[in-house]
Formats: C-alpha cells, structure tokens, sequence
C-alpha cells in the first residue's frame, strides 16, 4: 500500500492506494486544513488513525507547495519546514519521499482520461510533445513535462515567484497600485486566490463592493469569482475579466518556455470554479496573443483538469514508480 499526499497552503489531502500498473487505485481519502496542524507528521497520524488497525504503507510520498531541496522543504504560504526523513521516523514509514507539489500534479497527466479533462483548445496532439502543468489556487505553481528518451519525466520550477509583466495600460495601473503594497509585483500577486483578492481592491478603488463585505475574509477570492459569474458586481467582472487574461498571458509565456507541443493542463482550484470565463475565448486568446509565435501556440491544446484529487494520484504515481514499490509492470515515470 501506497500513503500518498498533495500538501498544498490551504487543504491537504491524504489518500492510501494500492499500487497498479496502469494506476495507481485510491482505497481511502481525506482532505484537511493544512493550518490546523502544526506539522506534516501530526496530520499524517491523524489519517492513519481513520483506520482500524492503522496501516503501514510500504512507501510514502507527498507533494510539497515549495521547493524541495534534499528531500526537505520550507513551504511558502504554510509555516512549516517539512524533512523526509523526520516524516518517516516519526510516522513509522519505511520510505518517504518529497517532491514539488506540480511535480505530483505532472506526475498524474498521463494517466488522466477524458472525464477528468475539460479542453478549451484543441489544437494538435502531439504524444512525443513536452507538455506543461500551470495551477492557481493559494499560490501559483507549474512543472514542466519534457519528453525524454519516451517518457515524460516531470521538472519543477518556481513560475509563481517570478515578475509580473504587464501587457496594458491598465494591468500597468494595477502594477502601480500593487507596488505601493508590496514593493516588487510577482505573478503571485496577480494569478492566485490572494492576487484575484488584489485585483478586486484595485478595480473597486476603495469603494464597497455590493457582494461582499470584507475582502480580508479567507474566502474573498471565491465571493470574488462568483460575484462575477453572476454578473452581480461590475468591479468583480472586470476583476476576474484581468484576473483570466493575466492567467492566460502566464500560462503562453510558460508553455513558449518549453514548447509545449503535447499540451498545456491548467489545474489547481480555481480553475474549474471559474470555468465559464476561462470558456469566453479570452484566456485563450491571451495564450495565444504572442507574435511571432501565435502559430506553435495555437498548435498546443489546452485542458483544464477537473480531477482535484490529480496531485494525489500523482503523488501516489512517484511513490509506486520508486525501487521496491513497482507492481509487476514499470510505471511511466
């Protein structure tokens, strides 16, 4: 048996699979607060503490929202400091692995089918193309997944971390806005939950919003998105409307980064929440809008993932495609 986790800034979910060739098979899941537990062990046992008796998985591994560095990992919107090997002797594992969070989500593309995919552009397939994984959700992340010698072999990267490039007149005036509160404007303060929060104070400059009362509120980005879904609010449209440009420009600029011909997967939370504008034409466009390299982008088909349990399963993919743990066939990574 396979422990398996996707430890992101706001929920962490756990699951237990039996190794498969083909996939690995979920058996049980749960999801937390990250934050109601001071540390990665402490919520580990009280998962296996579900089960009567607690089980002992012959390997374990969890994506981590930050860059792992021998195989320890200080998160980013978490205050936790993460090292493999005090995982596996507080928690009585035999092995532990961490990886970067969109390593485990890239991890889980190949093995993904059609019901779990919603694709915004079809393009041209290309199964020996690199593809690339973007996700929105506390923070932003993305993995790149170069073909060599046949395989995908997953590649993390810090993408959220980097600057912000504004393309209009007005993402500039949000960019003045935003360096008066943080100094230097990453993406991260634009394409995620809190950068849609700080889009929104932007658009509303300092007015009260008729949907929602405190933007400070741990669940603003959602009141957000489904203010503007709703066409209830006209700050918030044109928040998410900055908001979904700004996301597709993101995601252009990485998949030109390593010509992504097998495809572009947008995951994470948000992205299937905020569907319907993601539908528009608009992110796509934004995806696209790159002379003189419009052609290869319109090339590239774009899938949103709608499995949220992608990252674990991911997760639960490394760990069965590590020495011991392979079932009777080698898995793809």
């Amino acid at each position: 048996m396979i422990l398996a986790g996707d430890i992101g800034g706001t929920h962490t979910r756990l699951g237990l699979f039996d190794p498969d060739p083909q996939r690995p098979s979920l058996v049980a899941a749960r999801s937390f607060i990250t934050n109601d537990y001071p540390g990665l062990p402490e919520l580990i046992a009280a998962f296996l503490a579900d089960n009567s008796p607690p089980p002992r998985p012959a390997a374990a591994a969890f994506g981590i929202a930050g860059p792992v560095i021998d195989q320890s990992a200080t998160m980013t919107n978490v205050p936790w400091r993460v090292d493999a090997e005090e995982v596996r002797q507080r928690c009585g594992l035999t092995e532990v692995h961490l990886i970067n969070d969109l390593v485990a989500m890239a991890s889980a593309v190949p093995l993904l089918n059609s019901t779990e995919l919603r694709t915004l552009h079809r393009g041209h397939d290309r199964p020996d193309g690199n593809k690339v994984v973007v996700a929105a959700g506390t923070g932003l992340g993305a993995a790149f997944l170069p073909w060599i010698n046949g395989h995908q072999v997953p590649v993390p990267s810090e993408l959220g971390h980097s600057d912000f490039a504004a393309r209009s007149d007005r993402e500039l005036e949000f960019v003045r806005f935003a360096r008066q509160r943080f100094g230097r404007v990453g993406i991260e303060h634009v394409v995620c939950g809190p950068g849609l929060v700080n889009l929104a104070r932007f658009t509303h400059q300092e007015q009260p919003c008729v949907a929602i009362d405190d933007f400070g509120a741990t669940d603003s980005p959602r009141r957000v998105s489904a203010a503007a879904l709703q066409t209830a609010c006209v700050p918030c449209i044109e928040a998410l409307r900055m908001f979904v440009e700004a996301f597709g420009a993101v995601v252009g600029n990485l998949a030109l980064t390593a010509v992504a011909t097998g495809g572009i997967f947008v995951g994470g939370g948000i992205a299937p929440q905020i569907l319907p504008a993601l539908q528009t034409g608009a992110f796509i466009e934004a995806i696209h809008a790159k002379d003189p390299m419009r052609a290869l982008l319109e090339s590239m088909p774009v899938h949103v993932i709608v499995n949220q349990q992608a990252g674990l399963l991911g997760a639960a993919a490394w760990a069965q495609a590590r020495p011991g743990v392979q079932s009777s066939k080698r898995s793809k990574f």
